[in-house]
């Protein structure tokens, strides 16, 4: 097998075969909560023999079913743990679990070797080249072609072991290996910029289609008038902070949870932490409730203008009907995720999201409920996500995983609980940090806050442009730094940097040259398209360094230093951005324009440190740390088996 390799990568072949048994799962890592939690439920599944047909795991897991096995999967290019947020969307940070690799995964993991061992020219070409080629197509090989110069590089592949790298995709996963430990495996721009395009382009779809169910609230608001507008940025706010920030952050636990069992073969567990955890969220869901319903003198006594606290309030007494929709459809993500089932999200939204801009037609203009409608709408979609969710499970795929509903998950919270609260911590501070600037927008009047609404609804539907490019750079890094291939890394990561320049200059062309049409789309008030239009163009220079923030994390997520950005961007926002808002909002009196330039210099802050660091960071430490934790997640699952 070895002989047809080139010397330097028969070499490095013995070392390679050893590594190449388990798993790359990149910068993911296990966590002893996680471990004790699927413990804990396995031990009980064992101990109770009354509740056979209610515990039995399930072996045949992915892992096993799949030909090749899982150490054909150094390139598997799924994300993990996405939360898309009503504000902006986040992913999970550090506490994550191992990989769930399905039969396709590998399928798609295999070609993308065999495309990079051909660009590499170790594989002869899919296609040969003819003998002479026009013009036209020699000068598009030579602006896209994804090939790699041949200087340096060894022969090609006899056709028999060709033929048998195709075959076998151990056989080629192992190939892929010694080359990389050769270090004679590189890439180039053009294929790292199709990669991200591919990875990248049904996230943002995605994003795009779950964040329009805010978006058609404030279009449809905001043509009823400048106090309900208002009045809705506010509510949004207040949800935010006090029920959809923790929803979101306590359920990013299951990413590691629901991964862990589904890793280690217990499918029957990831169904048990989805019932867990919506049974958790409802029952925080009784306090909220109660808060939101005496919600109009709270917000009166913070804002200056009580006509707008008293709309606020009726939102958000209408809005308790969907926070179930909301928990439930949380927790359902991660059960899908866990199964590697990311597409059904996109699915559901698919359906959803139209479904949501009839509700708004229906119940404000149809049936004439007004700013009540508007609520009313956004409770009918929060409720059919999930429903559509379930439907998609029950008649589709992912029933594998779901067991009925048991008793047992009334019990174990306390380590979920542990493990659930700092990723609840972290997502309310950064929705804290974010929200905080519309509360601060109240104190100058009602037109100020309708404006900071259509402004928060304006960026942060940009920003589900470069969020998604994160997640997919991210996804691709991970993955070149799990095949032990730090140098295509770097490579990739320079392509997502300039794309990412690339999408916030796009976004600020747009917002700077429709800076007077854009408010118009919201409301046909004179005095807020006013406000809106001068704040613009701080929002359209905020562009490119959100952008560049947005890629520079999901790039330390990928080498696995996703903490410094977290506590890059907490650090940035309120020791600087915050303190500069509100030094120059109030004391310099720039008001809104002030409150939105502190935060594009937090943002220039963020990126700038972000980059600092990937500059300087040892991206080959980050390949030596990888296979650390792929080889403590391999363990673990076997354990847990």
């Amino acid at each position: 097998m070895s002989s047809s390799l080139p010397i330097k990568g028969r070499a490095s072949l013995d070392r390679v075969l050893e590594a190449s048994s388990f798993l790359p799962s990149s910068y993911l890592s296990t966590t002893s909560f996680a471990q004790e939690i699927i413990a804990r439920d396995l031990a009980e599944c064992s101990s109770d023999e009354l509740e056979d047909d209610d515990c039995d795991p399930d072996d045949g897991s992915e892992y096993d079913a799949a030909p090749g096995n899982h150490a054909a999967a150094a390139l598997v290019s799924r994300p993990t743990g996405i939360a898309y947020g009503t504000l902006r969307p986040t992913i999970a940070g550090e506490a994550q679990g191992s990989l769930a690799v399905t039969a396709q995964d590998l399928l798609e993991s295999r070609h993308a070797e065999q495309s990079l061992l051909r660009d590499n020219h170790i594989l002869p070409p899919k296609h040969p080249r003819l003998p002479k080629d026009s013009i036209w197509k020699q000068l598009y090989r030579h602006m896209f072609s994804t090939k790699v110069p041949t200087d340096g590089l060894g022969p090609p592949l006899s056709p028999s072991t060709t033929k048998a790298l195709e075959d076998s995709p151990l056989l080629q996963h192992d190939y892929l290996e010694a080359a990389a430990s050769a270090n004679i495996i590189k890439t180039t721009w053009q294929r790292e910029a199709k990669t991200l395009t591919q990875y990248s382009r049904s996230l943002i779809v995605t994003f795009l289609l779950h964040y329009s169910v805010t978006v058609t609230s404030v279009f449809t608001v905001g043509r009823i008038g400048r106090l309900e507008l208002g009045a809705v940025s506010l509510a949004t706010m207040t949800a935010n902070i006090t029920c959809y920030a923790p929803i979101q952050g306590l359920s990013t636990c299951l990413d590691t949870l629901c991964a862990q069992a589904y890793g280690s073969g217990h499918k029957h567990l990831v169904g048990l932490q989805l019932q867990r955890m919506t049974y958790l969220l409802w029952m925080l869901l009784l306090p909220i409730a109660t808060l939101w319903w005496f919600a109009t003198p709270v917000l009166g006594s913070i804002i200056p203008d009580q006509d707008t606290a008293a709309l606020a309030g009726m939102y958000l007494r209408v809005l308790i009907l969907g926070t179930p929709g909301v928990a439930a459809f949380e927790s359902g993500k991660r059960f899908v995720q866990a199964q590697g089932l990311f597409h059904a999200t996109t699915f559901v939204l698919l359906i959803g999201a139209p479904l949501n801009v009839l509700a708004n037609w229906f119940f404000v203009w149809k049936l004439n409920w007004g700013f009540n409608g508007a609520a009313t709408a956004v409770v009918f979609t929060q409720n059919l996500l999930p429903l559509l969710l379930f439907l998609y499970v029950r008649f589709i795929e992912g029933m594998e995983c779901w067991n009925g509903l048991s008793r047992k998950a009334l019990g174990n919270w306390g380590p979920m609980i542990k493990l659930a609260l700092p990723g609840m911590i972290m997502v309310e501070a950064q929705y804290f940090a974010f929200e905080v600037l519309t509360l601060a927008a109240s104190q100058f009047g009602s037109a100020h806050l309708a404006a900071q609404s259509v402004l928060v609804t304006v960026t942060s539907t940009t920003f589900n442009i470069p969020f998604p490019l994160s997640i997919a750079a991210s996804t691709r890094v991970a993955n070149l730094i799990g095949a032990r291939l730090s140098d295509a890394a770097r490579t990739s990561a320079k392509v997502a940097l300039v794309a990412g320049i690339l999408v916030g200059l796009f976004n600020l062309g747009l917002l700077s040259s429709l800076r007077f049409q854009l408010p118009y789309l919201f409301t046909n008030d004179e005095e807020v398209a006013s406000i809106v239009s001068r704040v613009l163009p701080i929002c359209a220079v905020l562009q490119v360094f959100d952008s560049l923030a947005a890629i520079s994390h999901g790039l330390l997520r990928g080498i696995g230093r996703q903490a410094i950005g977290g506590y890059t961007n907490l650090g940035s926002y309120y020791l600087i951005a915050l303190p500069i808002s509100f030094g120059v909002g109030f004391y310099l009196k720039w008001q809104l324009e002030g409150l939105w330039f502190g935060v594009a210099v937090g943002l220039a802050v963020v990126s700038s440190v972000e980059l600092f660091y990937l500059h300087h960071a040892d991206w080959s430490h980050a390949v030596e740390e990888a296979e650390m934790r792929m080889r403590s997640d391999e363990a673990s699952r076997i354990e847990l088996k």
